[in-house]
């Protein structure tokens, strides 16, 4: 690399490094509703999609198929000026790759050095048609592959590998650490922001809970079911189900209908990493969430399994997935995610 370039890389990691300010919103930014709802909102898409056009548009779409016949849609992209690290990103339940917070993450990172790949779960994005089976969150065995082939081909070129989700996708994140070692390899750094821990009392918040969140996972669930039963009409008929106007309802019945789960209890069992699951954890992981976190119980957090790999980064405000710093819907989160990574680009 010349000097030039090596000067270049040296100064950008100097400048990404740096700590964001401790997260203290004020005012009505301080609300956890406005947090969580501002964070997904149409007016902070408009801004993001606007950001982020040349590098979507510059990103190689890829279908990642794992030995037992999944294909998983994602998207990769290279910095102008690598600093020779990887960032797989993992979006929410019913989010995408091009979620709000998700492209404003990995534009951060991309203006840091950071190569990205932006994973699809199954049936989430443009990827309905790439697999006959329908999602769902115990669907682990097909996100550690790909995640380690992902993985594998940037470790062919000696560079670390870091793996960060959001909501379900921080769930999904740090299961992923949980068994990666088992599946032949390592991550370098595992960031879980606004995590599900325990799913039962996700789905009880969501109940109890200001409706809108209920209506928006609702509304969000029918749009994507619609489309996988016009995609397989011969396979899905799922007018009953649509009847339903609440999550509870719906996960019963898809759980009773299309799984081997039991009843609706197994099943949220199934994905939960309260108690003791993640004490073998031997990946460094790092957990940030809100006290005020709508949807995920903070006694879920506090509850903990803590081994020496797990860190957790508790603050009073920021909502679900919020952290959003002012009124133009800037996050913190992208810096503090950054600057966490960029800590750790000595390869492990």
């Amino acid at each position: 690399m010349p000097r030039s370039a090596e000067r270049s890389v040296e100064a950008q990691a100097s400048r990404a490094n740096r700590a964001p300010p401790p997260f203290r919103p004020t005012g009505l930014m301080a609300n956890a509703h406005l947090q969580s709802i501002l964070t997904s909102s149409p007016w902070r898409k408009r801004r993001v999609q606007k950001r982020s056009r040349a590098y979507r548009e510059n990103a190689e779409r890829r279908v990642i198929s794992t030995p037992q016949g999944v294909h998983l849609l994602g998207y990769h992209s290279r910095p102008a000026t690598p600093n020779g690290g990887l960032a797989i990103l993992l979006h929410g339940w019913e989010g995408s790759s091009d979620s709000n917070y998700l492209l404003d993450t990995a534009l951060a990172l991309d203006a840091a050095g950071f190569e990205t790949f932006r994973l699809n779960f199954r049936d989430h994005g443009d990827s309905h048609h790439l697999n006959p089976g329908l999602f769902h969150s115990c669907l682990l065995e097909e996100v550690v592959q790909a995640v380690g082939q992902v993985t594998a081909e940037h470790r062919a070129g000696g560079g670390p590998v870091f793996l960060t989700g959001f909501s379900l996708g921080g769930n999904f994140a740090l299961r992923v650490a949980r068994h990666a070692p088992a599946a032949g390899y390592r991550l370098d750094r595992v960031v879980a922001v606004s995590p599900v821990i325990r799913p039962k009392n996700v789905l009880a918040a969501l109940a109890d809970g200001f409706p809108i969140y209920e209506q928006y996972f609702v509304r969000k669930w029918r749009r994507s079911l619609k489309r996988k039963q016009l995609l397989y009409p011969e396979r899905y008929n799922l007018d009953r189900w649509f009847r339903h106007r609440n999550l509870a309802d719906q996960t019963s019945h898809l759980v009773d209908d299309y799984t081997e789960f039991r009843d609706i209890d197994a099943y949220l069992e199934g994905y939960s990493i309260a108690g003791d699951y993640l004490e073998g954890l031997e990946i460094p992981s790092l957990i940030i969430t809100a006290a005020d976190d709508p949807i995920i119980p903070i006694s879920d957090f506090e509850a903990l399994s803590r081994p020496d790999a797990l860190e957790l980064e508790i603050w009073p405000h920021g909502g679900h997935c919020g952290f959003l710093a002012n009124w133009r819907l800037e996050s913190w989160i992208e810096q503090r995610i950054v600057s966490e990574l960029c800590q750790h680009l000595t390869p492990a």
